[in-house]
C-alpha cells in the first residue's frame, strides 16, 4: 500500500474518530463537522507524522525518476546519446 494511501487513510480515521466524539456533544451539526475538521487536522500533524514524512519521501523519489527519465528521453531525441544494442547507453 502507497504511502499516500496510508496517510489518506489516516486522516480520514481520525476525522471519523474525532466526528464521534462529538456525536453526542449538544450543538449545530455544521459546527460539529468543522471542530471535528479542525480537531482532525491538529492531531494529524501530530500523530502521523512518520506516515507523512514516509509518504514526502516517496513523492520525491517519484519526481527524481520522472526527472531522470525526462532527461534521458530528451538526450535521446536530440541525439545526444545512443543506446548499444545490449541495452548499454553510450555517450558521442
Amino acid at each position: 500500500m502507497s504511502a499516500a494511501l496510508k496517510y489518506t487513510l489516516g486522516r480520514i480515521g481520525l476525522f471519523v474518530v474525532v466526528l464521534a466524539a462529538l456525536w453526542f456533544v449538544e450543538m449545530n451539526m455544521f459546527l460539529r463537522l468543522m471542530l471535528a475538521l479542525i480537531f482532525s487536522a491538529t492531531l494529524s500533524f501530530f500523530l502521523l507524522k512518520g506516515l507523512r514524512d514516509d509518504m514526502a519521501e516517496e513523492m520525491a523519489e517519484a519526481a527524481e525518476r520522472r526527472r531522470t527519465e525526462k532527461e534521458r528521453l530528451r538526450s535521446a531525441l536530440a541525439g545526444d546519446d545512443q543506446t548499444e544494442p545490449d541495452g548499454e547507453r553510450r555517450e558521442s
